[in-house]
């Protein structure tokens, strides 16, 4: 679950809910409700699946 760091919003998404991808400052999704960029860290599990975490600000 990821939630918009948009003070205003603050809205929480599932990831199949929002689209990842990389603006040239990283991986990111945005806000599907405000737009706000929220960037995120792709992780590699020991089984070798592929998950996205919220980047802490």
């Amino acid at each position: 679950m990821f939630t918009c760091r948009n003070q205003s919003c603050g809205a929480k998404w599932d990831v199949s809910e929002v689209d990842i991808h990389n603006e040239g400052q990283g991986l990111l999704f945005r806000c599907p409700m405000c737009g706000a960029r929220n960037y995120v860290e792709a992780v590699t599990q020991k089984d070798g699946a592929l998950v996205y975490k919220q980047a802490r600000d």
